[in-house]
This record gives structure tokens, C-alpha cells and sequence, in this order.
């Protein structure tokens, strides 16, 4: 070959030189060619002379390069003093394709390598990196070189520097790991949560993983800038503010949490996407859906008290309602250019990657999955590695284990055993990880399992899940490993479901059977015959039958059900909800209420307004005694402080007078008085701001409190409350302000028009912003990213008209250049025809049935 084909985007190649031994101990230095070719982001290097095969080559290249303006590359962020001076710092994100813009390289995956790095930087600069610093060398009166340690060899888009006047705390793991958590001089206070959490996880991972972090330090840095939530960079790890930063006064209990779980998610890539690394991004699940998976074991292990897996029902559920559209896709689906690999960073990847592994570790047991995971990590260490080849770890610790459940009676441990002998099903034949597997990963979309219950017979049969429509494509079939519990049962039922059609023969006649057991897997059932109704007859009588997970997870289906094609009247699913009354798990109680809620705001944004009304008095008649026993206060468990802030936040939203009136009394206090913000506990202060916004006086003082703020979770809970104003020309004000970057930044403008769009009043004048600046919105946010799909998803999500639907395809269709590539656009136009579709089959019915159960 004559050339070497780099990537490189936004770089000014300025010379190239290739230096080869000459066998005489010196080098011989040619000057290369250059020819770039931005469709693709490549750059050649073109030699006069072929290059020859096993021969070194040393590739020398200067080039120039602005930072850039976005959030990719090399680029500048800013951040505000309190005396209102503007401090600049240089920061970079690489993930998936953008090292090109720092500097030319095989930007790919596969293409592993170690690098050494050094930056000159002024004395009033801190310069960090992947790695220790070694030296600084001082050059002239106000100019530094830092050299850094070499890494470990590790892809291009984990490389990351940052040079900033940042401050840090530091600590020390168990092991000598230096954890240090860098930020804006004045927000350093709200960092030490970050490092507490930072240490006690790596510490889990080190021992649950068996290998030990390969690096002398972690950093985590808050950066005042940034698109997505966090990014792995291995030993630097980079976060937004709002998920590393925690401020005791203004963050509340799921503030909290999400700090947590965002740290253990990027300190679990330090493993599972660093030192092993998916070989192409079409398998990009087995970075994030571990990733995400390994929240819940870390957190659960570390911080109990977070009682974190009852929050893994909501990841599930969130999955199944992207997957049960056409426009889903496989977990491992073709990405070939950045735009298509961006959009691969989405729900299916995160939460199903999540919730098939969650039921795979259920499936296997414990032990083996552990074991598996810890085979796949060792192996393919410092490598890059394919979904087959976690498969294959996986099957060869499970029939080690099975030889072992076979040679039983040589083993003294009958415990252990009898451990195992509830897997029955793996022994009546040597399964194929890789063939259960698959059946998960290469297709989409979920199955539905449809229970027909029968004394001592169930007859099960199952088909693709589809809102809105039954499916008639046959093609579809899970290896699903189903449990269930029964009327007589002790233990949890197993069957291996492999066709599209089975019988489970139970040892005596049962009244009812429940599938799914605390939703440990991804599926969703219904019961034909008399089986809802003698779920809604137990839950009634007895709910504690059920554990509140299958309460949460029976609400889920039925609901979902109801949107499958009717498969389920609505009148059953509301139904099922009036035990609701008696329920005391906070989980099951905000399931049963959120399904109501987006029933409520449905009817609310169609102007519906009889309905609306009733379904208000419904929910607050029938929810009262819980609303009412509500504290304002940050007192009780993480899981009943999650329940105060969502319940005060509905009833002030229902406009129930006493918390409307509690609210006001507390926003006077701080806005007249100038009480401290301590005076309002955290968990109700987003509740609190948003009945303040519903008044003018009380809109200027938030975006006052806005510009002089230093908490981000204050700060989203100020612009959340802005966009719940009524008053059209101050949300007007709101967007142009998240346009604009300077009051509210531009990471924030994509949440600022959700949230504008979730408002009744909004709705409409969001969709006309983003149709308005379109363009605009092209330079701030690349297609394909979270943020776009977030302002095309989330601004048409609420639409439920023919009409709506007609408008949202003729602007996707005269933006056709950058729409059509892009799947966010099919997901907006299918929730449009599922909205309608609900509303022709349900209106009469939700009009019969609350007349007839309101009080």
C-alpha cells in the first residue's frame, strides 16, 4: 500500500513525515502527501513508495485545530464566578466518533493502543488526564508542559484531558486507588457524596469482578458543559453537574440516587467497556446494558438503604414501552455511520440490555452468572469482544456447574444441590446460551405469554407484543424462561418456553396462577378466561398474596394490555386499580397512580373537559388518605421521600387546596421574607417552585434565583417550574432563554423544550419552536444524539389528533435530509397513531366507568 488512511474531522493537517530504519541505525525521514475527505472524516497519507509488509513505520503529523463550540471533540466550556466573571476551561468527549477532532487516528474500537500525552498549559491552569501526571517542566515566565503516564492500551475514545482552574478533594480505596472529584472552585462543597460513593464502589467492583483496577487513579470531574449525563474516560471520568454534584439544601432524595447510580454506571465501564471493549458499535449493549445492569448489583450491595431494585421495575418498564413499537429494534442491531451509531445509545440498549441480562442472572443463578461475566472479563481483557463471546463464557461456567449438579451424589453438600434443584430444566438437556440468547438480542421488540389456567393444566402460548395492533408475524419466537406461583405453590415455578405453544402439567388443581414472579423477566402476560378476574378479585380480598413487586408488575400489564389491540377492556385495568386504597408499598402505589395520571393528562391536553374533571375528583377522592398522611419534610426512607415529592407534586398539580395553599405559604416565605432556601425541605422544593411559578411575581423571582444559583439540582428544578407556567409569552421568554445559552445553558435547552411541551399550555408552542429553529437546533445538537431524539420524541409524544399527526409527517417529510435517517422520527409519528387508536376505543368507556365509581 502507497497510504495510511486516518480518521480525521475539523483538523488543518499542516505537514506529515514517515520515518523508517534503514538497517544502519538511522531513520529516513520522507514528507507525506496529504488528501482529505470529509464525507467520510478520513485523511491519506500518501508515500512515493509502497509501504512494506512487517516493517516499523513512524508517522509524524503537525496539525492546528480551534476548539470546538459543540460538546464533542476538544472543546470550551465556561462556568460564572459569584462575582459574575465568565472562567473558560478545555474539555474533551470522544464517545462514539469524535477523537478525530483532537487528533488523527484510527478512531474505531477494535483499534486498541496505549498513549502518551503532554499539555502546555499557564500556571494558573490545571492540566488532567487519563493518567498520573510525571513532571512539569517550565518553558518561559507563565507556560508549563505536564508529561503523563502512559496508558494502558485502550480505544480512542476513551482518550480525555482537561485543562481548567478546577479545584479537588481526593481519598484512597482500600486497594491504593487514588479517587479524586474535581469541579468549579465554588462547588467543591457538593462533591463529597460523589467521592464517598467513587471509593465504596470501585472497592465492589475490584472484589465482585476479581480483577483489580488497572490504573493508579480515578478522577471524576463535573464539567459545566456537557450533552449526555456522564462519559467513562478510564481513570478520568467526566460527568454533567447534576449527576456528580450534591447539595444537601436543594437536592432531593432521587437527586440523590441518581448521583449514585450515574457514578456506579461509569465506574462499571471501567470493566465492562474499557478493559473490555465491544469490538463494533452495533454490539454497544454489552458496554451500556452492563453498564446499566451493574448499577443496580453495586448499589444494592454498597447502599442498601437506597433499596435501588425496586427502581430497576421502572428501567424495565420504560424498555418495554420502546420495544413494543414497530419502530423498535434488535438489542445488536447494523450502526455504520455516526449518525446511525449515535442513535444506538437509546433505551434498548441501556434498559434492555439491562433487563435481559437481569433475567439471564436469574436464570443461570448467581453464582453462574458471576462466574461467567468474571471468565469473559479475564479472557478478553485489553481486547475487543462480540455478544457470541459473553455467550460462550456464560455456557462454559453453566455446564461446569451442570457437571457438578450431575455428579450430585459423589458431593457431600447437600444444601448446595438442593440449591440447584429447583433448575430442573437444565438438565433435561445441555442448553445453548448462545440459542436462548439470540432469541433476545438479534430480533425486536418482547413477547407476550398468554396464560390459559385450568385446574391442574396451563396451557401457555406466546406472540409478539405490539401496541396498538395484534401482530401476524408468525416469525417471532423467544426462548423465554418463564416462573410462576400458584394458589398452592411454596416454591417459584420454572418452564423453559420454547415454541409458540406449551403445556406446564402442574402436581394439583390450583385457583390462580401468576407468571413473571417479581418481574424478573422481560415479558408481559395475560390471562384469558377468568384469570384477570380472579387477580382483581385476590388483590382485592388479599393483595399481600402478591409481593409488591407482582403488584407493580400486574398494574404494568394490565395497563399495557389495554393498549395492545384491547386485549384487556380499560374498565377491567381501572378495576384493578381500587385496591389500590390498601396498598402501602410505595412502588405498587406509584405504578398504579402514574397509569392514571397519563389517562388524566391525556384528557386534560385533548380539552376533554368533563373527564378531566372527574378523573381529577377520582384520583384526589381516592388518593386523599395517602396524600393527606404526606409530611413536608425531608424525614423517612429514600423510598418514602420519592413517594412525598411525586405525591405532593400530583396534588398540587390536581390543584387539591391544601397542598396548593402549603405551597404558596412556603414560596412567600422565601420570596417576601427571603427566607433561606434550608427553610424549604429538598424533597418538596421542586413542588414548592412550581406552584410559586403560576404567578408572575413569583416567575421573575425563580429566574432571578436561576442566574445567581450554584446547585444544577436547584437549577432544574427552577427551569421545570418556569415551563409549568400557564402564561404563553413567559414560556416564550423560557425557550428563547434555553436558545440563547447564556442565562440557561445549551445542555439544558433540549430538557427546557420537554418540559415546556409536557405543559398543556406549552404543548403546542414547543412544537412550533423546534419547527421554527430547526436548523439552529442541527448546529447545537448532532442528529442522531440523545438530545435530538429528546426534542423530536418528547414534543410530539403528548399529540393524539389526525390532524396533529398530518402536521408532525408533512415537517418530518420537508426535513426529510436529516429526519429520514434518524428512528426517533418513526417513534414520534407510531406514539401519535397509538395515542389515537386509545382515544377512538377508550373515551366511552373511561366516561361509564367513572361516573359509575366516582363517589
Amino acid at each position: 500500500s502507497r497510504a495510511v488512511v486516518l480518521h480525521s474531522k475539523q483538523l488543518e493537517i499542516t505537514k506529515a513525515f514517515i520515518e523508517q530504519e534503514n538497517g544502519k541505525g538511522q531513520a529516513d525521514v520522507k514528507q507525506l502527501q496529504v488528501l482529505e475527505y470529509p464525507p467520510h472524516e478520513q485523511v491519506a497519507f500518501l508515500t512515493t513508495e509502497p509501504l512494506q509488509v512487517d516493517k516499523n513505520y513512524f508517522l509524524s503529523i503537525n496539525y492546528i485545530a480551534n476548539l470546538s463550540d459543540g460538546f464533542y471533540g476538544f472543546y470550551k466550556s465556561t462556568y460564572k464566578t459569584r462575582n459574575g466573571q465568565t472562567r473558560l476551561l478545555a474539555s474533551t468527549h470522544f464517545e462514539p466518533t469524535s477523537a478525530r477532532m483532537a487528533f488523527p487516528c484510527f478512531d474505531e474500537p477494535s483499534f486498541k493502543a496505549s498513549y502518551t500525552i503532554r499539555i502546555r498549559r499557564e500556571e494558573q491552569h490545571v492540566a488532567i488526564s487519563n493518567m498520573p501526571k510525571l513532571k512539569t517542566l517550565k518553558l518561559g515566565s507563565n507556560l508549563f508542559e505536564d508529561h503523563f503516564a502512559e496508558t494502558v492500551k485502550m480505544s480512542t475514545y476513551l482518550v480525555a484531558f482537561i485543562i481548567s482552574d478546577f479545584q479537588s478533594i481526593s481519598g484512597t480505596t482500600s486497594s491504593g486507588i487514588v479517587v479524586s472529584v474535581y469541579a468549579n472552585p465554588e462547588k467543591l462543597t457538593q462533591a463529597h457524596y460523589a467521592l464517598e460513593v467513587a471509593i465504596k464502589i470501585l472497592e465492589f467492583y475490584e472484589q465482585y469482578f476479581g480483577i483489580s483496577y488497572p490504573l493508579p487513579k480515578q478522577d471524576l470531574v463535573a464539567v459545566p458543559d456537557f450533552q449526555s449525563g456522564a462519559m467513562e474516560n478510564w481513570g478520568l471520568t467526566t460527568y454533567r453537574e447534576t449527576s456528580l454534584l450534591y447539595d444537601p439544601e436543594t437536592s432531593s432524595a432521587s437527586d440523590k440516587l441518581w448521583v449514585t447510580l450515574v457514578v456506579a454506571h461509569e465506574l462499571a465501564h471501567q470493566w465492562f467497556g474499557n478493559l473490555v471493549t465491544m469490538e463494533w458499535w452495533n454490539d454497544i449493549w454489552l458496554n451500556e446494558g452492563f453498564a446499566r445492569y451493574m448499577e443496580f448489583i453495586s448499589v444494592d450491595a454498597t447502599y442498601p438503604e437506597l433499596q435501588v431494585n425496586d427502581y430497576l421495575l421502572d428501567t424495565c418498564f420504560a424498555a418495554m414501552g420502546r420495544d413494543a413499537v414497530n419502530s423498535s429494534r434488535p438489542i445488536s442491531s447494523r450502526a455504520e455511520n455516526p449518525t446511525q451509531i449515535k442513535e444506538m445509545f437509546d433505551t434498548i440498549s441501556y434498559n434492555k440490555g439491562a433487563c435481559v441480562l437481569h433475567m439471564l442472572r436469574h436464570f443461570l443463578t448467581e453464582e453462574v452468572f458471576r462466574n461467567g461475566i468474571n471468565h469473559y472479563l479475564k479472557k478478553y481483557s485489553y481486547k475487543n469482544a462480540k455478544s457470541k463471546d459473553l455467550w460462550d463464557s456464560l455456557a462454559n461456567v453453566s455446564s461446569l456447574w451442570l457437571f457438578l449438579i450431575d455428579t450430585s451424589h459423589d458431593i457431600k453438600n447437600v444444601c448446595f444441590v438442593l440449591h440447584f434443584s429447583q433448575y430442573d430444566y437444565y438438565l433435561s438437556e445441555h442448553f445453548d446460551v448462545a440459542k436462548i440468547m439470540d432469541t433476545w438480542t438479534v430480533q425486536k421488540g418482547l413477547p407476550l405469554i398468554i396464560v390459559e389456567q385450568s385446574w391442574k393444566r396451563i396451557k401457555i402460548k406466546q406472540e409478539r407484543f405490539l401496541k396498538g395492533i395484534f401482530p401476524e408475524d408468525p416469525q417471532f419466537l423467544w426462548y423465554v424462561p418463564l416462573t410462576y406461583i400458584t394458589s398452592h405453590s411454596k416454591n417459584t415455578g420454572r418452564h423453559l418456553m420454547k415454541n409458540h405453544s406449551d403445556t406446564i402439567k402442574l402436581e394439583e388443581d390450583v385457583s390462580w396462577v401468576k407468571f413473571n414472579v417479581d418481574m424478573n423477566g422481560y415479558y408481559i402476560v395475560h390471562y384469558e378466561g377468568s384469570g384477570w378476574d380472579n387477580i382483581i378479585k385476590l388483590l382485592n380480598e388479599n393483595h399481600t398474596l402478591f409481593s409488591y413487586k407482582d403488584r407493580a408488575n400486574l398494574i404494568h400489564d394490565a395497563f399495557q394490555l389495554v393498549r395492545y389491540a384491547g386485549r384487556l377492556s380499560l374498565n377491567r385495568a381501572l378495576d384493578l386499580t381500587r385496591y389500590l386504597q390498601h396498598e402501602t408499598s410505595n412502588v405498587a402505589l406509584l405504578k398504579g397512580l402514574g397509569c392514571l395520571e397519563v389517562i388524566y393528562h391525556m384528557m386534560e391536553r385533548r380539552n376533554i373537559s368533563d373527564l378531566t374533571e372527574s378523573l381529577k375528583r377520582y384520583i384526589l377522592q381516592y388518593f386523599k388518605p395517602v396524600i393527606d398522611k404526606q409530611t413536608w419534610s425531608d424525614e423517612g426512607s429514600v423510598s418514602e421521600r420519592m413517594l412525598r415529592s411525586s405525591l405532593l407534586e400530583l396534588a398540587c398539580d390536581l390543584q387539591y387546596v391544601p397542598c396548593v395553599q402549603k405551597a404558596t405559604e412556603l414560596f412567600n416565605k422565601r420570596m417576601e421574607s427571603g427566607a433561606k432556601i434550608s427553610d424549604i425541605p429538598s424533597d418538596v422544593l421542586g413542588t414548592v417552585y412550581s406552584v410559586g411559578a403560576k404567578t408572575a411575581a413569583g416567575w421573575n423571582f425563580l429566574l432571578d434565583r436561576y442566574k445567581v444559583s450554584v446547585s444544577g439540582a436547584e437549577q432544574r428544578k427552577i427551569y421545570s417550574a418556569l415551563a409549568s407556567s400557564k402564561d404563553v409569552s413567559k414560556l416564550t421568554r423560557l425557550l428563547e432563554l434555553g436558545m440563547e445559552g447564556d442565562i440557561i445553558k445549551i445542555q439544558d435547552l433540549p430538557s427546557v423544550i420537554y418540559s415546556v411541551s409536557t405543559n398543556p399550555s406549552g404543548q403546542l408552542l414547543a412544537w412550533n419552536f423546534v419547527k421554527k429553529n430547526w436548523n439552529r437546533l442541527l448546529d447545537k445538537f448532532p442528529l442522531g444524539s440523545f438530545s435530538i431524539t429528546t426534542i423530536i420524541v418528547g414534543t410530539t409524544s403528548y399529540f393524539s389528533s389526525k390532524q396533529e399527526l398530518q402536521e408532525v409527517k408533512l415537517f418530518f417529510e420537508s426535513a426529510k435530509e436529516e429526519i429520514s435517517q434518524l428512528r426517533a422520527s418513526q417513534i414520534a409519528l407510531e406514539n401519535i397513531e397509538k395515542n389515537i387508536r386509545w382515544l377512538e376505543r377508550n373515551v366511552a368507556v373511561l366516561r361509564k366507568w367513572i361516573s359509575e365509581n366516582l363517589k
